[in-house]
């Protein structure tokens, strides 16, 4: 049953943008930015922005020394610098909008772990560096064997330890706290818990019919941006995305802790950092991919058992380990790590698959999208 308030004033918008997380945000901020007088409404299937905005481990990276060796050696330099660029333009555009203290953004540093006594990967450091050198003031990776000890690791398996200057880590709830308060101020409706089932044109308007769920009424709008990464296979399944669960435990707190920055290890599978005196331990999810390809979020005891370990093995090895906290959330891939940024119609663009790199990425896509459709 609907109201003539409701009718006249809450059921169509000139923009309408599907997932509440940093990729549709920042779509409907640049939206607004270039069109002041636009009534723009986002739709987010949780109560919180569900799928990784809200549940990631707050790095602010570009890519681990293997991941990017092997990204280089699936997509080729060209393509795995464009990626970089994309990140590191989306990382410079959250920090403009939200500012580096209201979001605890730290330069502590970031590193990766080795336990190999001569991994190759080493070899490639300089080479790495070299086509970097546009990006960056100075050397990105270093070998840093020093602080093996200092870090308090294991040094009978941690055997080398690569360290990237430019890496940072971010308190993630208050950056999205700080985005959904620029949305109030922007006057841009946030619909929670509100999912989108499917949309059509309508034959008699340049207009296009949403139909949400568990709602007895649709939604109209001019213009649509699909900003829902792993969720968007629900309506978009020619796009082939494949989910990815990352599953993440925290540490009640240790009297004292020697770990200080962003850590990585297994080709970024695994990410590891401090949050005060606390470990937050991610990933995991190539031990059983694919059980964690789903949009379901749970833990998987495999992966939790196998993190607990790890940490226990080398990580914290002198602390007794009491796990505080657990949760996942869900990630969107793909064949490869460009995102998809695509138009579909001339009232519809898609800004998806972020490969587990929102934080970075995903400001420069949600605009990447509204440029679509202000086009």
């Amino acid at each position: 049953m609907i109201s003539y308030w409701e009718k006249t004033q809450l059921l169509h918008y000139d923009l309408v943008v599907l997932g509440g997380g940093i990729t549709g945000i920042f779509c409907a901020l640049h939206f607004r930015k270039n069109n002041p007088t636009a009534s723009i409404a986002i739709l987010e299937r949780g109560l919180f922005s569900s799928g990784a905005s809200t549940k990631n481990a707050g790095f602010a990276c570009f890519g681990s020394l293997s991941e990017l060796i092997e990204d280089e050696s699936e997509l080729g330099e060209e393509k795995l610098l464009s990626i970089i660029k994309m990140r590191l333009d989306g990382l410079s555009m959250l920090r403009e909008t939200v500012g580096d203290h209201k979001m605890d953004l730290k330069w502590d540093g970031g590193y990766e772990l080795f336990f190999d006594k001569n991994p190759k990967k080493l070899n490639q450091i300089g080479h790495l560096n070299s086509i970097l050198k546009p990006f960056f003031p100075k050397d990105v990776f270093t070998i840093n064997n020093k602080k093996i000890k200092k870090f308090g690791f294991n040094t009978d398996m941690v055997n080398h330890l690569v360290q990237n200057s430019f890496e940072g880590q971010l308190n993630t709830g208050k950056l999205m706290r700080v985005l959904r308060t620029k949305l109030n101020k922007e006057d841009i409706t946030f619909f929670s818990n509100t999912e989108l089932t499917d949309f059509e044109s309508k034959s008699n308007k340049n207009q296009l019919l949403i139909s949400l769920k568990n709602q007895k009424f649709n939604l109209t709008c001019n213009k649509l941006a699909i900003c829902n990464n792993a969720f968007a296979n629900q309506i978009l399944p020619n796009f082939n995305i494949v989910p990815g669960r990352g599953l993440i435990i925290l540490t009640k707190p240790f009297s004292k802790l020697n770990i200080k920055g962003s850590f990585h290890y297994d080709r970024g599978f695994y990410y590891f950092r401090n949050i005060e005196n606390r470990i937050l331990f991610g990933g995991g999810r190539n031990l059983d991919f694919k059980k964690e390809e789903t949009i379901e979020f749970g833990i998987n005891k495999k992966i939790k058992n196998k993190l607990i370990t790890d940490l226990d093995k080398f990580i914290i090895p002198k602390h007794k380990i009491d796990i505080d906290m657990e949760w996942s959330g869900i990630m969107a891939f793909g064949k490869s790590k460009i995102p998809i940024i695509k138009k579909e119609s001339n009232s519809v663009a898609v800004g998806i698959k972020s490969s587990g790199m929102g934080v970075a990425i995903g400001s420069y896509v949600g605009k990447s999208v509204a440029d679509i459709l202000l086009d």
